[in-house]
C-alpha cells in the first residue's frame, strides 16, 4: 500500500509524509472478502482497523439472530483499536466483509505509541471521554430501559387485573351456581316429580332467549321485582336468590306461570331454582370466556410488541404495530385521551425492524400523551405516499419552543421533571430511524393544534413501500417526524 492511498483519506488529514510512511510501516494491508469475518464480537479490540475501499457489514448477535446493525462503506471509516485507550476495550459488532476491498490493520499497541508520539495531550482527552462517556451512557441507557420496562410491566399488569378479576369473581360465583343446581336437582327428585314434568320444565327453560334480556337498568329492576313479588305469593323462599337471573334472562310472570301448572305443589321453588342456576352457570361460563379472550388478546399483543419468536427483519402492516403499541399503553388513554384512528386501507406490507419501530412508536406516543399532560386528542394516521408509507402521530399539546425542538433529539436532554425521563426516547428514536432504517428525523411543531389536522402533517412515518424498502417514517405532535431515503442494499 502506497502513502498517497492514504493520503486520500480526510482521516488523515494533518498527517506529515513521514508519519504516514510509519503509519504504514507498523500497520498491514488486509483483503477484504465477501462473508469473511475480520473480527468478532466481544473479543479484545486489539486492531484498529481503516477502511481503505469496499465494504464491511457491522454485526452484533442479538437474541437468536445475527442483525446488521452498521456499515462501513466510506473509505476513511474505522473500527476497533479501544484497547490503544482501554485495555478492557472488545469489540462492539463483529465485522464481516460485504464486497470485496482492503483495509489497513493496525495494532492497538502500536496505534497507542502513535498518538504518545504526536497527540500525547489528545491521547488523554480520548481516554477521558472515552471512559466518562461510556460509564454516563451505559448507566444511563440502562435505567432508560429499566424505566421502559417499569412502565410497561406496570400497563401490562393494570390491563391483565381487569380481566383476570373478573375470571376469578366468575369462578367464584360459578361455584355458588354449581351447589345451587345440584341441590335443587336433589330437592326435585325428594319431591318425586316425573320424568315428563322434567322434559317438559327443560322445554320451558330452552325458550328463554337471554338476548331478549331488557337493556335498561330500570326495566330489569321493574321485571326483577315483579318476579320476586310472584315468587312469595306463591310461598317460594328464597325469592331474592331465584328473581335476579331470572329477570336478566328475560323471563316474565306469564313463563312462570306455565311453570306452575307443570310444576304443581312444593316442586314449583325447586325446579325455578333449578332453573335460575342453569342460566346463572351459562352467564358465568359467559364472562369467563369472554374474560379469557381478553387475556389471550393481551399476550398475543404482547408478543406482536416484542416481536417475540420472530425474524427480525420482517415484512409487517405498520399498524399493526401502532396498535400493539396502543394496547400496551392503553392504561394511560382512558382517562381524558380520545384516540382518532385514520388508517388508510391501501397500505403496502413494509420491510422493517418492527420491534425496533415498536420503540419508535412507544416513544413518540408516550410524548405525546405527556406533551397534552394525560387529556387531549391523539390522531394516528397512515397513508400510502408513491412507493413509500407515511404515519403521522399527532396530539393537541402545547407544543415545544423553538429551542428546545433543535435539542429535542440531544442524548440525555429533557424538560421532564427528575426522576421522570433521561432524555434518551428521542434519542432512540433518532438512532433507530436515523442508523437502523436509513432515514431521517426532525420535529415539525405547532402549539394549541393537533398536528395530524392541518394542511401540513407535523409528522410521518414513511416505510418500504411497494418495492419493500422503508423510504421514510415521520412522528408527530409537538414531537419529531422521521423521513426515510430509499436504501436498496439494506437487508
Amino acid at each position: 500500500m502506497r502513502a498517497d492511498e492514504l493520503r486520500a483519506l480526510s482521516l488523515f488529514d494533518g498527517l506529515a509524509d513521514d508519519q504516514l510512511a510509519e503509519l504504514l510501516q507498523g500497520s498491514t494491508e488486509v483483503r477484504v472478502e465477501p462473508g469473511a469475518e475480520l473480527f468478532r464480537e466481544g473479543e479484545h479490540a486489539d486492531y484498529w482497523w481503516v477502511l481503505i475501499d469496499g465494504a464491511i457489514d457491522l454485526v452484533r448477535h442479538i437474541g437468536r439472530e445475527d442483525t446488521v446493525v452498521g456499515k462501513m462503506d466510506v473509505p476513511g471509516r474505522w473500527a476497533g483499536g479501544f484497547r490503544a485507550w482501554d485495555e478492557h476495550g472488545v469489540y462492539l459488532a463483529t465485522g464481516r466483509g460485504a464486497t470485496g476491498g482492503r483495509v489497513l490493520r493496525v495494532p492497538a499497541g502500536v496505534l497507542r505509541e502513535w498518538f504518545n508520539a504526536w497527540f500525547p495531550f489528545g491521547r488523554h482527552l480520548i481516554e477521558g471521554l472515552y471512559h466518562t462517556a461510556r460509564s454516563i451512557e451505559s448507566t444511563a441507557r440502562q435505567r432508560e430501559s429499566l424505566i421502559t420496562l417499569g412502565t410497561l410491566a406496570a400497563g401490562l399488569a393494570h390491563e391483565i387485573n381487569n380481566p383476570a378479576a373478573a375470571a376469578a369473581r366468575a369462578v367464584d360465583a360459578l361455584q355458588t351456581a354449581c351447589q345451587t343446581l345440584l341441590s335443587s336437582l336433589g330437592r326435585l327428585a325428594q319431591g318425586e316429580i316425573s320424568a315428563r314434568q322434567f322434559t317438559t320444565l327443560d322445554t320451558l327453560r330452552r325458550q328463554i332467549e337471554p338476548q331478549a334480556a331488557a337493556r335498561d337498568p330500570l326495566a330489569l329492576a321493574d321485571r326483577e321485582e315483579a318476579l320476586a313479588s310472584w315468587l312469595t305469593s306463591h310461598g317460594i323462599a328464597g325469592e331474592w336468590m331465584i328473581a335476579p337471573p331470572l329477570a336478566a334472562a328475560g323471563v316474565d310472570v306469564a313463563w312462570c306461570e306455565r311453570a306452575a301448572i307443570v310444576l304443581e305443589g312444593p316442586a314449583l321453588g325447586p325446579g325455578l331454582e333449578w332453573v335460575a342456576s342453569t342460566l346463572s352457570a351459562a352467564t358465568l361460563l359467559s364472562e369467563l370466556k369472554e374474560s379469557s379472550r381478553r387475556i389471550s388478546e393481551l399476550v398475543a399483543a404482547i408478543k406482536s410488541y416484542s416481536q417475540m419468536d420472530r425474524a427480525s427483519v420482517q415484512h409487517i402492516n405498520v399498524t399493526d404495530g401502532i396498535e400493539s403499541t396502543l394496547l400496551m399503553l392503553g392504561y394511560k388513554l382512558r382517562d381524558g385521551v380520545t384516540v382518532v384512528r385514520d388508517y388508510s386501507a391501501d397500505i403496502p406490507p413494509i420491510q422493517a425492524y418492527p420491534g425496533e419501530l415498536n420503540q419508535v412508536w412507544t416513544n413518540l406516543i408516550d410524548n405525546a400523551i405527556d406533551a397534552m399532560d394525560g387529556a387531549g386528542t391523539l390522531r394516528l394516521s397512515t397513508r400510502a405516499d408513491g412507493n413509500a408509507v407515511v404515519i403521522e402521530v399527532g396530539d393537541t399539546g402545547p407544543g415545544m419552543p423553538p429551542q428546545v425542538a433543535a435539542r429535542a433529539f440531544e442524548a440525555f436532554y429533557t424538560t421532564k421533571d427528575v426522576g421522570k425521563g433521561t432524555g434518551l426516547g428521542l434519542d432512540i428514536a433518532r438512532r433507530i430511524v436515523v442508523e437502523r432504517h436509513a432515514g431521517t428525523i426532525t420535529i415539525d411543531s405547532r402549539p394549541g393544534r393537533d398536528r395530524a389536522a392541518g394542511p401540513h402533517p407535523p409528522a410521518a412515518a414513511r416505510g418500504p413501500g411497494a418495492n419493500g424498502q422503508l423510504t421514510r417514517s415521520t412522528a408527530a405532535g409537538p414531537g419529531p417526524s422521521c423521513y426515510f431515503t430509499p436504501d436498496p442494499d439494506r437487508t
